[in-house]
């Protein structure tokens, strides 16, 4: 019988279809029922000697059964919680618990323009502009390169993207990799703005995203950019593919099931390469495939909060998906369902949440949208905010002195406090008259405003010129080669 871990309390949760102890205790032996008699594909040898030498059984070449016993040992040896910095060395996020972190994504092709509004292929200015916007924004935490440039050669353009968020931002950093020299490149740039491989273990501003092909295939380059960086104590996102009636059952009970092996089969390699090494993992619901349109979806409500329930039944930090659409432009059903998913994941505790300003299913980015759900996260955070009761806040002598007869508009008390509330910069909150006289303005036109402004004026304080230069001759030698 499988015992629950000691670290877990189904009590933290108020919501009514919370999974109880008993069914997330039967996920995670369905979990391991998959993990050590169904098995997984490993397409990497170290891989493959790792858990050889673990104690799992490889068979036909690569297929890979995981003991329960190992699960156990490596969810309890993995860290939970994960401190990250920013460049300059200060602790920006707390990774664990129901702590949320914000941030955008990385792999739109296309853009809206800002001047024409049209969409179009991304190019590489339009990495340098986003990466300035999220800089600039206040509730966003973290930044990724947003855009797939396509004026830059591919063997290249992964460097240049870090390039250019090592320069535009000191917020920390996401990064993503098709090739495995993808997170050696990265993790060698990183270490020239940290100053060195040592200060960047002790104080990380990068996390290292890897997703693999699905919860059975485990492909050897997203295997080589684990193993690297749990070498390094580097944290790791290690997110397996999964849509439900696709790589995944159908129903949402064998999606979880699945979903949850494949990250655990990770969580276990990234343990028996270096035992502690900091590791996060997703929602294992898995995403849903329009079976009409076969496109898949990002607003789908069907798997609930149980996939959170069963990932932070483990106490491993958790990185989601949210502040994004399925709508092909920044419209109401966008702005829907971006506020819809920052919600969802915040209300469940995700962690690290990403994708902020995604539409079109992940294919198309809008910097006006990212700047929208930089407002929702505002509000978000203030509407979650912790209430201070205490002779000050409660104001009875305050009360008692205005009376019935009097108002509070002009006390020092109201002067005090009232720029605690939560103040918008592009919702409108003037009366009709009012909005008119200013230009009866759209959403839509403040947005673009105030994102012009912010990339034309807003500037990450500059890396020293050496370190500049050793930065870009990584991301361009390929081209001089």
């Amino acid at each position: 019988m499988i015992s629950s871990f000691d670290h877990y309390n189904n009590k933290d949760s108020v919501r009514p279809n919370s999974l109880t102890l008993d069914q997330l205790l039967l996920l995670h032996e369905a979990s391991l029922e998959i993990m050590g008699r169904t098995g997984m594909r490993f397409f990497d040898e170290e891989a493959l000697e790792l858990f050889r030498k673990g104690g799992a059984k490889v068979t036909d070449g690569n297929l890979v059964c995981i003991p329960s016993h190992l699960v156990e040992w490596a969810v309890r040896a993995a860290p939970k919680n994960i401190t990250i910095y920013d460049q300059a060395g200060k602790r920006v996020m707390s990774l664990g618990g129901h702590r949320s972190y914000f941030g955008p994504g990385s792999d739109c092709m296309h853009i809206y323009d800002l001047d024409s509004g049209k969409r179009r292929k991304a190019v590489l200015n339009d990495v340098v502009n986003g990466v300035r916007l999220v800089d600039a924004l206040p509730h966003l935490d973290f930044v990724m390169s947003m855009y797939l440039p396509s004026d830059a050669p591919e063997d290249t353009y992964e460097r240049q993207q870090m390039a250019i968020m090592l320069q535009e931002s000191t917020k920390p950093i996401v990064f993503v990799g098709i090739e495995a020299e993808s997170t050696v490149f990265a993790v060698e740039m990183a270490e020239i703005v940290a100053g060195g491989a040592d200060q960047l273990q002790r104080c990380p501003f990068i996390v290292n995203y890897v997703n693999a092909v699905s919860a059975f295939q485990h492909n050897q380059q997203s295997l080589k950019r684990l193993l690297y960086a749990a070498e390094r104590n580097l944290p790791t996102i290690y997110a397996p593919g999964k849509s439900r009636g696709m790589t995944a059952p159908m129903t949402v009970a064998g999606s979880l099931a699945l979903g949850n092996a494949g990250q655990l089969a990770g969580l276990v390699l990234s343990q028996l390469k270096r035992e502690g090494s900091p590791y996060l993992r997703s929602d294992p619901s898995g995403g849903l495939m329009d079976m009409k349109s076969m496109v898949s979806l990002y607003g789908a409500p069907e798997s609930g909060s149980f996939g959170w329930d069963l990932a932070h039944y483990y106490g491993i930090p958790t990185f989601g998906a949210a502040g994004c659409s399925d709508a092909k432009i920044f419209d109401a059903q966008a702005a829907t369902e971006a506020t819809l998913t920052l919600f969802e994941n915040t209300i469940n505790g995700a962690n690290l949440i990403h994708d902020i300003g995604y539409l079109d299913c992940a294919m198309t980015g809008s910097l006006e949208l990212v700047h929208l759900c930089n407002e929702i996260i505002g509000w978000l955070r203030r509407y979650f905010s912790s209430l201070e009761i205490n002779e000050d806040t409660l104001a009875l002598d305050l009360i008692h002195e205005i009376g019935p007869d009097g108002h509070f508009l002009e006390a020092d008390h109201t002067y005090k406090y009232v720029r605690e509330d939560w103040n918008p910069t592009i919702i409108d909150r003037l009366d009709y008259h009012r909005w008119v006289e200013e230009g009866s303005t759209t959403l839509e036109e403040r947005a673009n405003k105030k994102v012009r402004e912010i990339i034309a004026d807003h500037r990450a304080d500059p890396l020293p010129e050496d370190v500049v230069q050793r930065l870009n001759a990584i991301a361009l030698q390929e081209v001089f080669e």
